[in-house]
């Protein structure tokens, strides 16, 4: 899936994941690259959405974007440990390497 970032058909259904995932309504505030290097090999690049939330009782930002691995929407708080879209990259991929043996073991 090839992303424009201001793209209309990529926003809004970031929007909606963060509505959908933090209850909370989403403000786009900035498109973000982010490259996230571990032992010297990529593990993720790409753009992130810096959004303002609304409606949420701890934070008044989160960040998303498409994960291609997942085929999805990833949205994550700004909450500690998290305090930049790179830092919420760091989560996610973090994340997702923990879920994928869980997900292989599935199949």
């Amino acid at each position: 899936m090839k992303i424009v970032a201001n793209n209309h058909e990529y926003i809004e259904p970031l929007k909606s994941v963060i509505l959908h995932l933090r209850a909370s309504q989403a403000a786009r505030r900035e498109t973000m690259p982010v490259h996230e290097v571990v032992r010297g090999q990529t593990v993720w690049r790409g753009d992130v959405e810096d959004a303002d939330i609304t409606g949420h009782p701890k934070t008044k930002r989160c960040y998303a974007w498409y994960y291609d691995e997942l085929e999805n929407f990833i949205a994550i708080l700004e909450l500690p440990p998290v305090k930049s879209a790179q830092d919420a990259v760091r989560v996610g991929v973090a994340y997702q390497a923990r879920q994928a043996p869980k997900v292989r073991g599935m199949k």
